[in-house]
């Protein structure tokens, strides 16, 4: 088996129910979210914005666009106050000979109506081009998060649930892209409309301007309070979110070992307990975030009511015109209106900050060691040394240290073992999945740490205990290890590793789609396609590790046979629990506690006396259990 994945109790944090009960314990603040992360927030909308900025040019046009908008909107009510003061001058002339002026009220009205319609397509041009900005801007942002998954360190993702990752890329991305869609344009037109309206306000009445300023303070202060309520929450609605979907994953991916052992009411209660957590702070976020519309909705109808009654005294008083109230009140409507706007986005942008903060997070991982050296294509020999290897998961609990041997070119090395001795740790230093802590690993004569990964690996085969195979057709899965390769030596592939048999009995053949755990091959069969897909790449080092574990007897036997015609000329290690498998290899290093304690051949072994003699009598002897 496979070893399992050491990491430490911190690490552990990413289980869907661990933030739970860190959260339960108090490890963690009243809303899921360490409680330095809600700093970043700012840090966070700055990083998102310079994102949007690349595209300069169309955001510079985008916000031009947007002032030529607002200024012709906030122009509209002084132009239709104007319209009133014709009216209404026409109307207190009715005794006399002039009356309403209807030529020039219709002149107007009619530059009323074409100053809406330019408004009207300038917006809409803003929105499309925004539009545009914002998909671009996700699809780069899409494609950084693709390239740096593939930077990332084995370790990483084995210290963070794939649910939780996997929402990162999909649930958070479309959030920031609906947040940015919906609050960008609506926030830039709102702002500038407030700084328009109060300019035309100050231009038709200081005075009224000045009652109406008095909104700003009481408005932002409200606003201001809740948002700061509500921003932990929506980091929290999202982190929930993430681990709900690192559960589902989970449960999916093992239904039928849950429903083996009965453990779905188990699963019900985590789902129940991180559903319960996500629809507290969900609710919490968009109760508080939907409390700032209502309020500054408040807040502006006082000020207009107070704007009401100033205006009709002066009015009355003759200080002022009707047409210019009028105007004045249009414009207190469309200086409070703005405010609620964006007052009613923040909570929409607040929740795509949210996400940018943990995408950005993932951005900002530490990434594997550089590329170094450069890259080789001469035929490998395949001669691996060991040099005092020393390598741990954890610091405090050393694994393999100063681990040495030899591997000559085209001998099997076989790595037997107890659980958690280190087999498996060991031909992942080889694929370089992780670095080494001291020592180095030589590959003719090259310090591997020295090649470019995508080097190394080419030149290595590997089989898993653990089977994976894609969304595709039986010919596409075994063509992985080699694309480039023929029909024919596909078929040659699977005929040596007995594909070809269980092949010709599926209805589609080689055509056959394979998609996720269906049951179109068997376990067993699956083993083999992964087998045979090595046997394509033709590698010059092969790693085996447990591959022939879901094979039946019979089959096993036949696999060992090609798996020695794949051997021939090729450094092999091969991990394996059942000795019988391992009897014909070169050497075989038996390992405990991450150091070798015996090398030889299967014969001298069992003369020894030792470690390996003892794992053998375990298994072909029949063991004696005290039972008392």
């Amino acid at each position: 088996m496979n070893e399992p994945k050491r990491m430490n109790k911190e690490d552990q944090t990413t289980s869907p129910v661990g933030n739970v009960s860190e959260l339960r314990a108090g490890r963690m603040n009243t809303v899921g979210v360490p409680a330095e992360k809600s700093k970043n927030f700012l840090q966070s909308a700055k990083r998102l914005t310079r994102l949007i900025s690349d595209e300069s040019i169309l955001v510079i046009l985008i916000f031009l666009m947007a002032v030529a908008s607002v200024a012709l909107v906030v122009s509209g009510p002084r132009i239709l106050g104007h319209a009133t003061d014709i009216v209404f001058q026409g109307l207190l002339n009715r005794d006399g000979t002039d009356g309403i002026d209807f030529a020039r009220l219709h002149r107007t009205l009619a530059f009323a109506i074409g100053v809406y319609t330019a408004s009207y397509v300038l917006a809409y041009g803003q929105a499309f081009l925004l539009a545009g900005v914002v998909q671009r801007t996700m699809f780069k942002l899409r494609q950084d998060i693709e390239s740096k998954i593939h930077r990332l360190p084995l370790s990483y993702i084995d210290r963070h649930s794939r649910g939780d990752l996997l929402s990162r890329v999909t649930n958070d991305v479309d959030n920031i892209s609906q947040s940015l869609q919906q609050s960008l344009s609506q926030l830039v037109t709102s702002m500038l409309t407030i700084f328009g309206v109060l300019l035309m306000m100050f231009i038709v009445s200081p005075i009224l301007a000045l009652v109406a300023l008095t909104v700003i303070p009481l408005t932002l202060l409200t606003m201001g309070q809740i948002a700061q309520r509500s921003r932990a929450k929506f980091i929290s609605q999202w982190r929930y979110t993430g681990q709900l979907n690192g559960l589902i994953e989970e449960a999916f991916t093992g239904h039928a070992i849950v429903k083996v052992f009965g453990r779905q009411q188990e699963v019900e209660e985590r789902f129940t307990t991180i559903n319960n957590e996500l629809f507290e702070t969900a609710n919490s976020a968009q109760f508080m975030s939907g409390s700032i519309q209502p309020a500054t909705m408040f807040i502006g109808n006082l000020n207009y009511v107070a704007i009401a009654v100033i205006g009709g005294l002066r009015v009355a008083s003759g200080s002022m015109s009707l047409g210019d109230v009028q105007a004045f009140i249009q414009y207190s409507r469309q200086f409070t209106h703005p405010m609620t706007q964006a007052a009613s986005m923040m909570n929409v942008l607040q929740s795509g900050v949210a996400s940018a903060e943990r995408v950005f997070e993932l951005l900002d991982a530490e990434e594997q060691i550089t590329e170094s050296g450069v890259a080789d294509s001469a035929v490998t020999q395949g001669q691996i040394e060991f040099d005092n290897v020393s390598f741990s998961y954890d610091p405090q609990r050393p694994l393999i240290t100063n681990l040495s041997f030899i591997a000559e070119p085209g001998t099997t090395v076989a790595i037997v073992g107890p659980t958690g001795a280190g087999k498996t740790t060991l031909v992942n230093l080889v694929m370089r999945f992780y670095e080494l802590n001291e020592g180095r690993i030589v590959l003719d004569g090259r310090n591997i740490a020295e090649m470019p990964r995508s080097e190394l690996r080419s030149k290595i085969g590997m089989v898993l205990q653990d089977t994976w195979l894609f969304n595709g057709t039986i010919r596409e899965n075994i063509a992985y290890g080699n694309p480039d390769a023929t029909d024919e030596q596909i078929r040659a592939a699977a005929k040596a590793t007995f594909v070809d048999r269980f092949v010709h009995s599926l209805p589609d053949g080689y055509d056959t789609i394979l998609s996720g755990d269906d049951g179109a091959v068997s376990a067993g069969e699956k083993q083999l396609l992964t087998i045979a897909r090595a046997f394509l790449a033709d590698p010059a080092i092969l790693i085996l590790d447990e591959a022939t574990s879901s094979v039946d007897t019979r089959t096993e036997v036949l696999i060992q046979k090609a798996m020695g015609a794949l051997r021939q000329k090729r450094t092999s290690f091969v991990i394996a629990h059942r000795l019988s498998t391992i009897q014909d290899a070169d050497i075989i290093l038996v390992m405990e506690n991450g150091a070798i304690v015996e090398t030889g051949s299967h014969v001298e072994l069992l003369a020894a006396r030792g470690a390996y003699d003892r794992l053998y009598q375990s298994q072909f002897t029949a063991p004696v259990i005290d039972l008392v």
